[in-house]
């Protein structure tokens, strides 16, 4: 994606969640974005960089929610950008991302039938383990996602839209259910996270 940043809105390849995209240099270490779809702002990033220039903080807010949620990531530096450009051009590699609360509270349900899941903002899909797609209710990006049940305590869900796979979920309870182990596979973005949540008391 190329996008000038004179702070205007410019239309971009539209995905499930923006059409248009608005890039500001806030100064010399400070960078906004703002995604829209059909005018609506869908998420707002501010980029920061560090005096030595060495790190890159990425604070997102998505406002695609009933309430907003704040995604916080710290970057490190790989490479430098080329000479004369602004400090966040190079290439950066995150090591550690929260989330508010709001964002990160997640219910699920498992049964011999199918698996369901619900946040607190609204989103919910109940799949059932027939290898059927079921819509996520209340998502502006009209995923479909199916479940498969892999074993007793293993579970894998694959996200689409528009009939293309965008994301795989594989999710193994831990010993004691005190826990749950994660993979995520993002095909969008080509990334993989794996992390542990935690049983809410």
């Amino acid at each position: 994606m190329e996008v000038k940043a004179d702070g205007d809105d410019h239309k971009v390849a539209e995905t499930a969640y923006w059409d248009t995209m608005n890039v500001q240099m806030v100064d010399a270490h400070t960078v906004e974005i703002i995604a829209k779809k059909a005018g609506k702002t869908m998420l707002i990033e501010v980029d920061t960089i560090s005096p030595d220039g060495r790190a890159l903080t990425q604070l997102v807010k998505d406002t695609t929610e009933a309430e907003t949620v704040t995604i916080e990531t710290r970057n490190r530096r790989v490479e430098k950008g080329p000479a004369g450009s602004h400090a966040i051009s190079g290439s950066w590699r995150a090591y550690k991302t929260n989330r508010s609360r709001n964002g990160s509270i997640i219910k699920y349900k498992c049964t011999a039938a199918g698996f369901s899941a619900e946040t607190p903002l609204g989103e919910r899909f109940n799949a059932k383990f027939d290898g059927g797609k079921y819509p996520v209710e209340d998502d502006p990006g009209g995923t479909m996602v199916s479940a498969k049940l892999l074993s007793p305590d293993t579970v894998e869900l694959t996200s689409t839209r528009n009939g293309n796979v965008v994301a795989t979920k594989h999710m193994s309870v831990a010993p004691g259910g005190k826990s749950i182990h994660v993979v995520f596979k993002d095909n969008e973005g080509n990334t993989t996270m794996v992390f542990d949540m935690q049983k809410q008391p």
